[in-house]
């Protein structure tokens, strides 16, 4: 029995799976720009740095930006105080009244993730971009050794605000601490020390600049640069120092950042790529040769139809040979 003609052509079946390989998404393991790959996945989780605004007697504005490069930031506060979901970076913005003592959140800044599927945050979609510094197009950034990364998706208000956009650019710093993060722990432990002064006062400039750059965990620092309106989006600057942005980095003490592939993956690489020159230029022999169309394009179309019933056909004798091992080969008791 002959099967029906399909009307999809093997043509038709590739085109259908370049959607599964040109899907964006931001692979915090490999950061890949201009033939460099970056391992920053040991800088994964959320990491806040705090922007003081407006302080004047008895109050000031503190907007804590929070950014996680490897994974959507959780729920932590309560509702209507929190990032939507699918939030990647986010600002938090707190009046803080420091002589009656009282804290009131009043604005919440979706600045980049996918709000694409609810809706949230302005709707917008992540595409999360890098850029390779030493091999940029823009002079200052060829002197720098490291990855920028942009991302989007956010708008303030969500509805019908100001488009959102996050520039983080790691900088590499092959030393385990700077002196600036230094100073600013120094500063942050003083400050937890003088409670009087917090009650009674507002934050000194040194304060401010310590609460704006935060310790990574790995030795590294995040500093927050600038909040300011481009165009017609707000952009969020990081800086961030680390070691793991060294494009000579070989072991940064967690999953391996050669950013060579192994083996099993050029291999599946390799067999894909052979199996489509066999099927396009096969396909095109039969078209020209016997003008053949639809599944009959295919080379050995014929045998391929067949693999089901093949296969069907091995299970039953495998099944039969089972079956058959304690017949006393072919012979019953008398």
């Amino acid at each position: 029995m002959r099967l029906r003609r399909s009307s999809l052509g093997p043509t038709s079946f590739l085109v259908t799976l370049l959607p599964f390989t040109t899907a964006i998404n931001l692979d915090c393991e490999r950061a890949r720009a201009d033939g460099q790959t970056f391992d920053l996945s040991a800088l994964g989780g959320p990491k806040t740095v705090i922007h003081t605004t407006g302080d004047v007697h008895p109050s000031y504005v503190e907007t804590a930006f929070t950014v996680d490069i490897c994974q959507p930031l959780k729920k932590t506060g309560p509702k209507g105080e929190d990032c939507p979901n699918g939030s990647r970076v986010c600002g938090i913005a707190t009046l803080v009244n420091y002589v009656e003592q009282k804290n009131e959140t009043f604005k919440v800044i979706p600045i980049a993730g996918d709000y694409s599927t609810s809706g949230a945050g302005g709707g917008g979609h992540f595409d999360p971009s890098w850029t390779r510094l030493s091999t940029s197009s823009i002079q200052s950034d060829r002197e720098k050794e490291g990855i920028r990364l942009k991302m989007g998706g956010g708008s303030y208000p969500p509805k019908d605000g100001k488009r959102q956009k996050a520039v983080v650019e790691f900088l590499c710093d092959r030393k385990n601490e700077t002196e600036g993060q230094k100073k600013a722990f120094s500063l942050r432990n003083a400050e937890e020390g003088d409670e009087e002064g917090n009650n009674n006062s507002g934050k000194s400039d040194e304060e401010k600049k310590a609460e704006e750059q935060t310790d990574d965990g790995e030795g590294g620092t995040l500093r927050f640069l600038s909040y300011d309106e481009v165009g017609e989006e707000e952009v969020l600057s990081l800086e961030w120092k680390t070691r793991h942005a060294c494009e000579d980095t070989k072991d940064n003490g967690s999953k391996s950042s050669s950013g060579h592939w192994g083996f099993f993956t050029w291999f599946i690489i390799i067999f894909f790529l052979a199996v489509a020159a066999y099927l396009i230029f096969g396909s095109w022999l039969n078209y020209n040769r016997y003008s053949a169309r639809g599944w009959d394009l295919v080379p050995h179309s014929e045998t391929l139809r067949d693999i089901p019933y093949i296969f069907k056909d091995w299970v039953r004798r495998v099944v039969n040979t089972i079956q058959g091992g304690g017949s006393r080969g072919g012979y019953s008791a008398v």
